[in-house]
């Protein structure tokens, strides 16, 4: 009756794919312009198993979360290539 409520352990804790608004590919490591907070120029880095925003200028630190544009599902940021 309450095999219902457990945990399927078939889920994996993996992370997203991260991809910038033209349609690239973000790794740990690259950086991007943030188009959102003032943040400028940020550098991606995975911070306890999550991805984040660190900028350059400031310092601060933004979860890959605060970042998603709602009307495509792809990060408000632009990769520097």
């Amino acid at each position: 009756m309450f095999s219902f409520f457990k945990r399927n352990k078939s889920i994996k804790n993996e992370l997203p794919e991260l991809i910038d608004l033209h349609n690239r590919e973000i790794l740990v490591g690259d950086k991007v312009t943030a188009l959102r907070y003032d943040l400028g120029i940020c550098k991606v880095i995975l911070v306890d198993g999550k991805y984040c925003y660190e900028s350059e200028e400031t310092g601060e630190q933004v979860s890959w979360l605060r970042m998603i544009d709602a009307s495509t599902d792809r990060q408000k940021v632009e990769k520097i290539v």
